[in-house]
């Protein structure tokens, strides 16, 4: 009788161990999964944030502002045309620097700036990849340097929208520690500060 304690005894003890080993274990991988998890959505929305900026920029060329309006912006990426331009210096020029720009023709927009893209579909411009189509935040507006007024604009996206389903709690820490060093808690392009087009991962 006290042999068969004994073994469940031991049993038991061999069952707690392997219990406490797999927990040990799954706290170590939980943080490394979370942000192999989170860097993996991060590369989609890094490159519809880059997307967007080049859109923004061919825009900007275009009409000398930019625009918060994703219709407008989708609009302009599916049907508006680049000119494309000879520069070339002025024949009558004698101190080489007039330059004379000559259109020799137009080129489509989505074929200038996403016919490397695979399978690209510009109407998905707008939406936050891995959040349920939740759109990024976008503005314009135009502000003062040194006298001169600047067009500037800024696209955005919380940690909160494209870590959706994910760990709750560790998304709520990573928004923290961002806020704790007055960092933006996501992703974003641009400013509405200053006179800027990089993007925020471009800084660190």
């Amino acid at each position: 009788m006290k042999k068969s304690t004994n073994i469940l005894i031991n049993v038991v003890l061999f069952a707690v161990v392997v219990f406490l080993a797999i927990m040990v274990v799954r706290s170590i991988q939980a943080p490394i999964k979370f942000n192999n998890e989170k860097k993996a959505r991060e590369v989609q929305v890094i490159q519809r944030l880059l997307d967007i900026r080049a859109a923004e920029l061919q825009y900007k060329q275009a009409y000398n502002h930019y625009t918060s309006n994703f219709d407008t912006l989708i609009n302009f990426c599916a049907n508006g045309e680049i000119p494309i331009i000879n520069i070339i210096p002025d024949p009558n020029d004698t101190t080489f620097t007039l330059t004379i720009n000559d259109t020799l023709g137009y080129v489509k927009v989505m074929d200038s700036l996403f016919k490397n893209h695979e399978n690209f579909n510009v109407n998905e411009l707008r939406y936050v990849p891995f959040s349920n189509n939740v759109e990024f935040e976008l503005a314009d507006s135009i502000i003062k340097r040194s006298g001169i007024s600047v067009p500037v604009f800024e696209a955005k996206a919380p940690y909160s929208v494209y870590l959706n389903g994910m760990d709750e709690q560790r998304v709520k820490n990573a928004i923290a520690e961002q806020e704790d060093i007055d960092k933006y808690a996501g992703l974003k392009v641009g400013s509405l500060e200053e006179a800027s087009t990089e993007g925020n991962w471009e800084k660190l």
